[in-house]
């Protein structure tokens, strides 16, 4: 007969790997709100499920597989008698979970992240100089950029797939007929079916970009509506914030758009001002111009914030003889 912590673990491992009913998520629900040790004990188990799972075997679960070492990761910490934080492949897999009425769960990746909910909605939120990778209730994958935020309701997937950006967001969209999947920012709307593709509205920006990978997509701009554009793969569409305007660009270097998940940083005759903002998140600095003429001067190269710190960059920049630079503590002079 399985003991009632038997079934809580099974319970868990069915959530963790989407295959909980309604009513056993109420009861899982309930069990965790019982008690702060519930609570723990679910955080911990959250943790230990993700570390018995490769992370190229992420989109696959084997639900009795998973179950099978998720147990014996169980039973060989109760015989240590100490608590683990797993490590593999350099993925760290970190969980966390807000107590109210449905779960959501996420992987930090190089990186911190804030989860919290607000009435009916859920909100992952990036800190400069980090990214989130994510996994939403449907399946779909999301990476967020440094300094970017998503928002989706708490019942995502039952009915509707729609989330709002802001920021930087990479989506490989879990491929479902019956209901579309959005993505909104405060200047465009994305509808799509099964896709992958690179979406960028940061508030402060004068462009929004949407560069697709795969798929086909339908784009909608807000700012002018009724005025739509279909992209096809290897495309990409920039929006005018300033005029509310949509530019095609066909075949576009996709795979450009995409090198920010590696850390890459592309200036690609870039402006200073726009250099200055990709710094700023990149590497959670504040960077403040002296001379406003500066603001226009362009500059060209591809650096990496994993590999390179904040004054390697600078120190490039400053090579140039176009600017020069102080650094003191987390605040950059150019002068």
């Amino acid at each position: 007969m399985q003991t009632v912590q038997a079934h809580i673990d099974a319970l868990i491992a069915a959530y963790l790997s989407g295959g909980l009913d309604k009513a056993a998520m109420d009861e899982l629900a309930d069990w965790i709100a019982e008690s702060e040790e519930n609570e723990h004990y679910f955080m911990q188990r959250q943790e230990l499920w993700f570390s018995a799972v490769q992370k190229e075997d992420l989109d696959f679960y084997d639900y009795q597989k998973a179950f099978e070492q998720f147990q014996k990761r169980i039973n060989r910490q109760h015989s240590l008698g100490i608590r683990h934080r797993w490590i593999i492949g350099g993925w760290k897999y970190v969980a966390a979970i807000l107590i109210l009425s449905v779960f959501s769960y996420f992987f930090y990746w190089q990186g911190e992240h804030r989860f919290r909910g607000e009435m009916a909605q859920m909100e992952v939120e990036t800190p400069f100089g980090s990214q989130t990778r994510l996994r939403l209730p449907d399946g779909t994958w999301v990476v967020l950029n440094v300094g970017s935020r998503i928002v989706y309701a708490q019942d995502f997937g039952l009915e509707a797939r729609e989330v709002e950006l802001e920021g930087e967001g990479y989506f490989d969209v879990a491929h479902n007929a019956d209901i579309p999947f959005f993505v909104r920012s405060r200047t465009l709307k994305v509808q799509v079916l099964g896709t992958k593709f690179n979406f960028k509205d940061y508030p402060e920006d004068n462009e929004a970009t949407v560069a697709l990978l795969e798929g086909k997509v339908k784009l909608d701009n807000c700012m002018q509506p009724g005025k739509s554009i279909m992209l096809a793969p290897c495309e990409k569409v920039v929006l005018d914030k300033v005029e509310g305007v949509m530019r095609l660009k066909s075949q576009s270097d996709v795979c450009t758009d995409l090198q920010w998940q590696d850390g890459d940083l592309n200036f690609h005759d870039m402006v200073l001002s726009e250099a200055v903002k990709m710094l700023e998140r990149s590497y959670d600095v504040k960077i403040n111009v002296e001379n406003e003429k500066m603001k226009d001067l362009r500059f060209h190269g591809t650096f990496n914030r994993n590999r390179q710190s904040i004054r390697d960059v600078l120190d490039a920049l400053s090579a140039t003889g176009k600017i020069h630079y102080t650094l003191k503590d987390r605040e950059v002079l150019l002068y």
